[in-house]
Formats: C-alpha cells, structure tokens, sequence
C-alpha cells in the first residue's frame, strides 16, 4: 500500500523533544543514523501550501517502509550500486525511496521536480540528459510527473519505471539486507547548474557524514535537543537534501516541510510555519527571504512570534547586506533577531557545508575599496558604507582547510581575491564516469577548486563571485553581482530581474550584456528605462553594457531556483543568431520577390 495513504492515521506533528539522548551525526552510514533515530519519536512533517498538515512521518515509521521498499527494489536483481532515480517532490514518498537505497546497497540519484512555464521539452530533455548521465536502472515519479520521466526515458535502458504505487506492487525478496558501507557512494548529487552537461557529484557514506558531523558541531549550527526545523527547499538540491533532510535524521530533531512552489506562491507560510512550530532553525538562499521582505506584510508580521528562530541560514548565492537588514527591520516586530542570521559557504562537491559563520554574531560586512578589488584583486578595507560590501561567510568545518590560490597555483596571503580551494574529509570523491571535468576540479592531493573568487581574513571566507561569472573589460575585473544591482534598484524592477554577462564583441574584445526581465510594454517607457541603465552603469562602473529588455520568467534558473548567468547568456547568444537568421531570409525573400515575380505568383 502507498505510504501516502497508510500515514492518514496519525494526524498530530511529530514532537521537538526526544527521549534519545542526542547523538550529533556521529555514525558510520546514513542507514545506521536512520536506525538510531527510529528508536525515538522525532520524524517530519508536510504542509499543504493552506498550512494544513498533510503527511506525517516518525522516523520510526520512516525506517519500516525504507526496509520493505529496499526488498522490494531487489526483487528487480539491480546490480549493487545501481542508480535509483527519484523525481524529488517534497512528499514522504522520496525520504522512503532515498533510504531503501541505502537499505539495499543502491544509490539514489534525486531528479529536479519543477516544470517551468512552457517548458515541457526542456523539462524532459533534462530529465533525459540525468537519466543518460547516472545511467539509471530504475526511476520513480508521481502520477503527476510520471508522463515527463516517461517520455524522457524513451531509448533509455531501464529495468523498471514507475509510480510508488507500482513499486509497492512488487514481491519482498526474502535476502538479508546489506547496507552501503562507509567506503560505498551514499548518493549522486547533480550540481545546480546540470543543464546541457550534467555533473554528478560522487559522495561517500563516510563523506556526507563528515559533513553532517561539522554542520550539527560547535563549528557549524551547534545543533540543540529542543532544535526544530522548517524547510521549504527542494530535495533536489545539496541544501535541501543535505541540510534540511540528512542533518535532521543525523540529529535526530523534527521538520517541518513546505513544498517549493507553494512556498513561491505564498511565502509568507514559511514565517507562519516557524511562527506554529516555534521552529529554532531554517535555511534558505538570499532571493527566498528577498521574496518574503517583499510579499509580506506589516499586517502579517504582527502575527508571528520569530523569537524562537535562532539560527536562519543564509548562503547558496551571493549574500547582501541590504537584504538582510531589510528583512530582519520587517520580522523586528516579530522577534526576530539580525544576530539570527548565519552567513554559510557550500558546494555540492563538498557534499554541502564549507564554512559557517560563528551563531549569535549576525551578517559581518567588509567594506573594500572597488577599484582596488577591480585593478589588483585586493581587498582593501575602507570606511563602512563607502565601498563595496561583501558578507564574511565564516571559518571551514572542522578538519577541513581553505587557501586562496592565483592562476598559476600559487597561494596568496590574507586580502588577496584568487581562486577558493578546499580540502576535507566532506569533498567529494569525483563526478560519476567524468574523469576529466574530476581531473580539472581535483588535484591528486585532494584539493577541490570550487570554481569560486573569494579571499580570507581573520580566518573567515569572503567569497566575492564565481571565477567564470567575472566579466572582463578592456582589461578591468567587473563583477556580474554589481551590474545587476544597478538593475534591481530601478523602481520598475525586482531583485534577480536582471543577469549581466559577457559576450564576444568585434575585434575579439568581450562585451558586457544585461539581460533584463521586467513587464513594460510601452515603448517610450523601456527606452527610458534602458537608457537610465546605460547612464547609471557608465557612471559607477565606466563601462558600456548593451541592455535587452525581456518578458517576465524568461531569465533561466538553476534547480535550486538562483538566476543562471551561464544559461541567460547561451539564450541571448540564440536569441541574436535566430534574429539575424530572420533578417537574412527576408532580405533574401525580397531580393528573390524582385527578381522572380512570376515564380513568386505562381505559388500564391
């Protein structure tokens, strides 16, 4: 029978405080953690996008379906090891799929669960290029999205596709279960911007539990017995699967969950939720609490009671301080404390955490000297407010080390912007059958280049963009984020309306681009606005920036909902291509109407 309905029976949240003893995720396999946890009454929760609890999952209850679905899944005779793709809506059903992976010694692979406007092709295109690249054996949908994993495993060599229902439908092998071991991979994580080339990132058993260790630790959030969380991310992505699954089950503490689209469309139910439960954690990226400071209300705030929430993750993108600020003046009423907030610094290829930053200590700013940053890759300190700001993001984990490398390797002292590289027991082991992009992005030693600018000060990470984001212009270092905030502070535009980016202009120089999503439709008005722009970026930044206009919802987003600037460039450079194709059709079309009259008459 279908989890979904057998958990109808008991309708009340499962409880904050435990009877365990807390263990801070001090096993050796994500099964044993989940073991451990069954033996209390801690579990998770789902609520519909009206608040309304929908699903209720002690652990307890959670371990008994994983270990019947993992029988059921070798009853299929997968080879150990085989991938398990899971389309990943937030629902109980994904939790018992993920650990009877586990159970069963196979690795769960989680597929992104959100069909964009008009998107149905590249919907299923993706889910193709995932099921192609982890070489699924076996995939799991809903009824809902079963019709999309269909159509994209047409040609793919699957030993079974179906819904839960479908799989509860099959015989229990009678086999004493063997788990993944510590050494085995526990999952493969594809990193949020998998789009034409997916990456799947290989995590160990013992590498994501070091990296839940160092996150439930004083070196990360100090995790407490009367801890409850509420998350609304997706468990596609490393800070939804990782953070706000894994480390709960490690910990054994409640959680609260909202789906992703209804946190979209209302999200001003997360705050409701944390407010009901009297919720102490919850992460989320910049824009998810950028889009509460601006649907919110001061009527709705008067409702809440924040007080409890003592530790409100913020990474995943680059932070602003404004942003912060501006939500913690709004949730001030509430009792919500800008010391709350913990900056944080991760990657998938690091299983999730890198750095965090010390709790209590609320968002620390560095001011620096812009021109210094753009000409000589320095961070020089000036007087608050008069220079650029970036948000300390923290000391690593435990036992994990960062240095700040030049582009011929070399490693640079403190305030010197290079290249980020981390090292750790929580650094992936390679992307799965890539030998080459694993070469690129890890040294023998054990170095991972995450691909990220940053520098260290006082021990802290200070990451200031991505090392292929950074536009280069007549020899000056821009950073995209600085473009874009010209943007988003037009009246006429939202934040992450706009993704600046590099294109090939004449004489091989790089041109800077805007692309910029908003709804005017009169044109006096988008000449004024585009020219606004032009003026506005020429003068802080001295460089000329070609500005397109665009519909809402056309600027592509990664799976975890953050802005692509690599694919809002690869859909400019398309746009100009079909544009120019059109415009030598018809300049041909008129030259052969000229020419052929009677050719073009005959057909008419």
């Amino acid at each position: 029978m279908n989890l979904m309905t057998d958990i109808k029976i008991s309708m009340m949240p499962t409880p904050t405080k435990n009877s365990l003893p807390l263990r801070l995720a001090d096993f050796v396999t994500l099964a044993a953690a989940l073991d451990y946890a069954a033996e209390g009454e801690t579990g998770a929760n789902f609520y519909s996008g009206r608040g309304k609890l929908t699903a209720v999952l002690p652990y307890r209850e959670l371990r008994q379906q994983a270990l019947m679905l993992a029988r059921r899944l070798l009853s299929l005779s997968l080879e150990r090891g085989a991938r398990v793709a899971i389309v990943a809506e937030t629902n109980p059903d994904f939790l018992r799929f993920f650990f009877a992976c586990q159970y069963a010694g196979l690795v769960p692979v989680a597929l992104p669960a959100v069909v964009n406007i008009g998107g149905h092709a590249a919907y299923v295109g993706k889910l193709r290029g995932l099921l192609q690249g982890c070489r699924a054996s076996v995939a799991m949908a809903s009824d809902q999205f079963l019709p999309f994993l269909s159509e994209a495993a047409e040609g793919v060599d699957l030993t079974f596709l179906g819904t839960p229902a479908e799989f509860d439908k099959l015989p229990e092998q009678n086999v004493e279960l063997q788990c993944s071991g510590p050494t085995e991979i526990a999952y493969l994580q594809y990193t949020s911007g998998s789009t034409g080339f997916p990456r799947g990132v290989m995590i160990t058993q013992q590498t994501v539990l070091a990296n839940l260790a160092g996150t439930a630790s004083h070196g990360g959030i100090s995790m407490q017995a009367d801890d409850r969380c509420v998350s609304w991310l997706p468990f596609y992505h490393d800070m939804g699967l990782v953070g706000c699954l894994l480390t709960l089950i490690a910990t054994q503490r409640s959680i609260d969950y909202l789906d992703t689209r209804d946190f979209a469309m209302r999200p001003r139910r997360w705050l409701e939720l944390m407010s009901s439960t009297r919720a102490t954690i919850s992460f989320s990226p910049p824009f998810g609490y950028a889009l509460c400071a601006r649907r919110v209300s001061a009527e709705d705030v008067a409702q809440y009671d924040l007080s409890a929430w003592r530790v409100a993750g913020i990474g995943a993108e680059p932070i602003r301080a404004e942003l912060t600020d501006r939500f913690a003046k709004l949730l001030a009423p509430a009792g919500f404390s800008p010391d709350a907030f913990v900056p944080c610094y991760g990657m998938a290829e690091s299983s999730l955490a890198i750095s965090f930053s010390p709790l209590g200590k609320g968002v620390m700013v560095d001011w620096i000297d812009a021109d210094e940053l753009a000409e000589n890759m320095r961070a020089k300190p000036v007087g608050a407010g008069k220079g650029s700001g970036f948000v300390r993001c923290g000391t690593p984990l435990p036992g994990h080390e960062i240095v700040i490398r030049d582009e011929h390797g070399n490693t640079l002292p403190d305030l010197h912007v290079g290249r980020i590289n981390v090292r750790g027991p929580s650094v992936m082991s390679g992307y799965f059958e890539l030998p080459e992009q694993t070469r690129l992005a890890l040294s023998p030693d054990g170095w991972l280049d995450t691909g990220d600018l940053g520098y260290l000060v006082d021990g802290s990470i200070v990451v200031t963009g991505r090392h292929k984001d950074m536009l280069i212009i007549n020899g000056r270092n821009i950073w995209p984020q600085d473009i874009e905030s010209i943007a988003e502070r037009q009246p006429e535009l939202r934040s992450l309306d706009a993704s600046a980016f590099c294109v090939p202009g004449a004489d091989y120089e790089e041109v800077a681009v805007m692309v910029v999503q908003c709804n005017i439709n009169n044109p006096a008005e988008s000449h004024q606005l585009t020219q606004r722009l032009h003026r506005e970026i020429h003068e802080e930044l001295g460089i000329n920036c070609l500005i397109e206009l665009v519909p809402r919802h056309t600027l592509p987003r990664t799976s975890s909902g953050k802005l692509s600037r690599s694919a809002a460039r690869a859909d400019y450079l398309l746009r100009q291509k079909n544009e120019k194709t059109r415009v030598a059709v018809e300049v041909a079309s008129e030259a052969e109407l000229s020419s052929q009259p009677e050719k073009m008459l005959a057909h008419g």
